[in-house]
């Protein structure tokens, strides 16, 4: 179940590659979060453990959000589809000594007529996590229907970049930074959707949250493809999601495998882009079923600040 699914239906509490010149937009960055930054890890990933235990994420808030500390972590990224959900998950985050240091929001911005909502949402949202202590925003625009396979016209991806920068702007405003984060679908077509995006975006307003697995597996599994992205629009780069799969399926821990984060790691380096680290190695169908979520969050820990040591 993609993050969109899950988004809509739980409540916080419950082709080939299009050529760019290099010159384009490449220099421009973002600005960045914070540094030195936390290794954190979104409610998506435990939402699909859970889900293979029969079990329901933040259910029983108490219960889930102890097990979440027994690995190790710090800081989290959950999914808000409101502000009323913000209030009632920051008692927690205070009961718990956890940071927030991103979030994830829904928005559907490729028609005029509920872009306005949708940015109106999102701003009330950052509007009451800032005092939070959370800086980046992450917004992954609706597709045209949940699995369809159509893809957005001209016009509607004209419209869509018009108010996401839009609503980077307004965030901007506010001291937050908007995340631009992809699913497989908008690296179809020569990731015409993707790289609009970004390309009819003014930096300022709108950085790129790295999801690397979506956009390999978005790609037809392809590593050239991601790490393009990565010369193209490395400085925009404020978050990185961090999944590993073998043979194309996702595994259920952190380890080496078809993507080289190791050379990922130092491409960002090399770059001087510090991203804020958010783990989000879930299982899907064909999983391995060896280990459990605290046991699983454990070793993917290890893993990232083995590979992207000095990045966290």
């Amino acid at each position: 179940m993609q993050r969109r699914h899950f988004l809509t239906s739980l409540t916080a509490l419950t082709g080939a590659t299009l050529v760019i010149p290099s010159e384009a937009r490449d220099h421009e960055a973002a600005p960045t979060a914070p540094n030195p930054q936390p290794l954190s890890c979104n409610a998506y990933t435990w939402n699909t453990f859970y889900g293979r235990d029969k079990k329901t994420w933040m259910a029983d808030p108490d219960a889930c959000l102890t097990e979440y500390l027994k690995t190790g972590l710090t800081a989290y990224e959950p999914s808000f589809n409101n502000a009323d959900e913000v209030k009632k998950l920051a008692p927690y985050l205070k009961k718990y000594n956890l940071a927030m240091p991103s979030i994830y929001v829904n928005s559907s911005l490729h028609e005029a007529t509920d872009a306005q909502k949708s940015i109106e949402t999102a701003v009330a949202i950052a509007d009451a996590v800032k005092p939070l202590g959370t800086r980046l925003v992450v917004t992954n625009p609706n597709p045209l229907k949940w699995g369809s396979e159509d893809d957005k016209t001209d016009a509607q991806l004209t419209e869509q970049a018009r108010n996401l920068d839009r609503l980077g702007a307004e965030l901007r405003k506010r001291g937050l930074t908007l995340a631009y984060h992809t699913h497989a679908p908008e690296h179809r077509q020569a990731a015409r959707e993707f790289h609009h995006m970004l390309l009819s975006s003014d930096p300022k307003n709108v950085s790129l949250c790295l999801d690397s697995h979506w956009v390999y597996r978005g790609s037809g599994n392809s590593q050239v493809a991601l790490f393009d992205v990565v010369k193209l629009y490395g400085k925009r780069i404020t978050e990185l999601h961090i999944r590993q799969s073998k043979g194309g399926v996702w595994q259920e821990t952190l380890s080496d495998g078809d993507i080289d984060y190791r050379r990922l790691a130092a491409d960002l380096k090399a770059q001087g882009v510090r991203p804020l680290l958010v783990l989000e190695q879930c299982i899907e169908k064909n999983s391995p079923n060896t280990i459990n979520v605290v046991d699983a969050h454990k070793q993917d820990i290890a893993y990232a600040r083995e590979v992207f040591a000095g990045l966290v």
